[in-house]
């Protein structure tokens, strides 16, 4: 594999990936690069959308096509915002800032602080790979009471690491690839393509 597209247009995760990809020599391009438009997220789980994402890219592109579905699923919310976290707040336009604002008003008064961030990795080969290669990964923390640093995106202002007493906004870009969901996620995809 030569190159492949990411089917995403979120800038940190383009971010995440072209630097967790680097070693392996592939030429990595964007779905932006190539004017390819969003693929419609429709689904209730993180790898059928994941698949969807990838499928759009592959078969628009046709190349292959890498896409990450994630969010942060918070216990006392039953999972949520999950599959939604990205437009938790709405769409008009889509707004880490209004997302993390929600996340803390739905969790005002709350005690029970548990959520786990999930990513799922759907790599094809071409748009109709029969078999494609999917890697999960998962990363335990806390919704804190209120923000603090100024790294990552999304929720890491609000996702707390007890046993670092950090959170992940503060933490650098190596130490969160070596811990974070999308990280392990990754290191998994390797290890399949190693043998794929």
């Amino acid at each position: 594999m030569q190159k492949l597209v990411i089917a995403s247009n979120n800038p940190g995760k383009l971010r995440e990936f072209q630097f967790l990809l680097q070693p392996l020599g592939i030429e990595v391009l964007t779905q932006a690069q190539l004017g390819i438009e969003e693929a419609e997220e429709p689904h209730f789980t993180f790898i059928e959308n994941a698949l969807a994402k990838a499928r759009h890219v592959s078969r628009l592109s046709g190349l292959p096509a890498l896409a990450d579905d994630s969010g942060i699923c918070v216990t006392a919310l039953g999972g949520a915002p999950g599959v939604f976290s990205a437009r938790y707040a709405g769409n008009d336009p889509k707004s880490d800032q209004r997302n993390n604002e929600k996340l803390l008003m739905e969790m005002r008064g709350v005690a029970e602080r548990r959520a786990h961030y999930y990513c799922v990795l759907a790599l094809l080969h071409h748009a109709d790979d029969p078999q494609p290669l999917i890697a999960e990964g998962e990363w335990h923390g806390e919704v804190a009471h209120e923000e603090r640093g100024d790294g990552g995106f999304g929720y890491d202002p609000l996702f707390w690491l007890p046993e670092l007493g950090k959170m992940s906004a503060e933490l650098s870009r190596d130490e969160k690839h070596a811990i974070s969901h999308r990280g392990k996620a990754l290191k998994m995809l390797l290890e399949k393509l190693k043998v794929a």
